[in-house]
């Protein structure tokens, strides 16, 4: 990867306020996990106020997993996902943030559906887009205008989804990758083994990272850190780009301390610490 992004350095005098407000939305039942994950990376990814917005009956569940974020209780149905109303229930808060994180854990169902429409085409702050985010949105994106900037994190099988395409060949689907971000004015992360971060116009491979991370949850991990990144003041793409690099960065470390074959995506979560260290030691200071 080029020179990466630079995060500016806190400021001493700094306060929560000034690093941002970031929104999770996703989770049903028995898939706390998911959107968990995604909050605690928004966390350690260094967003000022994290909110996790999920169906009623897994809230304590998701609450439970860390005391450091808020949760917003959504309509449930009755497959435990997200209900109708769901959208109602955000609609007034949607000023309040600087970047929302859709789809992590959060269902196929109709609800979820109009859900994730309704964000997509009203919300105005960026949105990344990750998981059944992305299948919801498969085929229906030209039908659909945003309202603010959006980034797209599939991997393979999603992009294939996405773009409704059937393309066999890593560097062809690269190239529609690339068309495609560019036609929708919209930063796209092809994930997998050097990752692609692309807003149609410019391309970026990832260099970080190791076969360890291929795991349940290292996606979600990337969606939290890169909301995190975005409410920082970073654009789209600079976010892309280095929430990546940490990201792989972050499993790097992990991989080097307890080896790749048990890592798990908490794991990414715990080492995005030292991740964040490293890189202001090697690119920052």
């Amino acid at each position: 990867m080029s020179e990466l992004p630079l995060l500016q350095p806190r400021s001493p005098d700094s306060h929560k306020g000034d690093y941002g407000r970031a929104l999770l939305v996703g989770g049903s039942r028995g898939m706390s996990g998911a959107i968990a994950l995604a909050g605690m990376a928004a966390l350690r990814g260094g967003a000022g106020l994290v909110s996790v917005a999920v169906a009623v009956g897994i809230q304590q569940t998701v609450a439970g997993h860390e005391p450091a974020y808020m949760t917003i209780a959504l309509p449930e149905g009755d497959q435990g996902e997200v209900g109708s109303g769901a959208f109602d229930e955000l609609a007034s808060r949607l000023q309040q943030f600087d970047c929302i994180g859709l789809g992590p854990g959060l269902g196929t169902g109709e609800p979820a559906r109009e859900l994730v429409e309704q964000l997509y085409q009203q919300a105005p702050c960026p949105i990344v887009l990750d998981a059944d985010a992305l299948n919801l949105l498969a085929g229906q994106c030209e039908d659909l205008e945003a309202a603010g900037p959006r980034i797209f994190t599939p991997h393979a099988g999603e992009l294939l989804r996405l773009l409704q395409v059937d393309l066999q060949e890593r560097e062809a689907l690269e190239a529609a990758a690339v068309e495609w971000a560019a036609s929708r004015r919209a930063v796209l992360v092809l994930k997998g083994h050097r990752s692609l971060v692309t807003d149609g116009q410019e391309s970026f491979h990832n260099t970080s990272g190791n076969a360890g991370m291929a795991t349940g949850g290292s996606g979600d991990v990337l969606t939290g850190l890169l909301v995190a990144l975005v409410c920082q003041g970073l654009s789209p793409l600079d976010a892309a780009r280095l929430a990546v690099y940490l990201h792989g960065l972050a499993g790097d470390l992990a991989a080097e301390k307890m080896g790749q074959q048990s890592l798990i995506a908490s794991d990414l979560v715990d080492f995005l610490g030292p991740a964040f260290k490293q890189y202001f030691q090697d690119h920052v200071d």
